[in-house]
């Protein structure tokens, strides 16, 4: 069975710096490793995995992506099992949610921002 290690809600105070692990099905566990891979060695850009909030639940992880460049910071905050797939394209990190029938929401990482698609028709050739 695996695991990741994330922090725990931001309440209450006193658990702020504990760090706990969640039971997570084995996809989970390689899509937050392509997000943190694509992430580590670009500035300005961070991961965050915290416990969700339905507590003792298998999968229950929610994942925060950062960026703060100057003046401008972003943020995308997700369940990690609305995730279907992580495609590091080296240029960007081309995250995939909920895909039914060919049409799924995109949110695309690029050392500069965040681009997100609430309907993208995904072609497959």
């Amino acid at each position: 069975m695996a695991s990741l290690q994330v922090r725990p809600r931001p309440t209450p105070a006193e658990y702020a710096d504990v760090v706990s692990e969640v039971e997570v099905d084995e996809d989970l566990t390689v899509l937050a490793a392509t997000i943190e891979d694509w992430i580590l060695p670009r500035p300005g850009w961070e991961l965050l995995l915290r416990e969700g909030t339905d507590f003792g639940r298998r999968n229950n992880v929610e994942a925060e992506v950062l960026l703060a460049l100057g003046e401008q910071s972003s943020r995308l905050l997700f369940r990690l099992d609305q995730l279907d797939a992580a495609d590091d394209t080296e240029d960007q990190l081309v995250l995939r949610f909920e895909e039914r029938d060919g049409i799924a929401k995109l949110a695309r990482l690029k050392a500069n921002g965040l681009d997100v698609e609430l309907f993208h028709i995904l072609t497959f050739t």
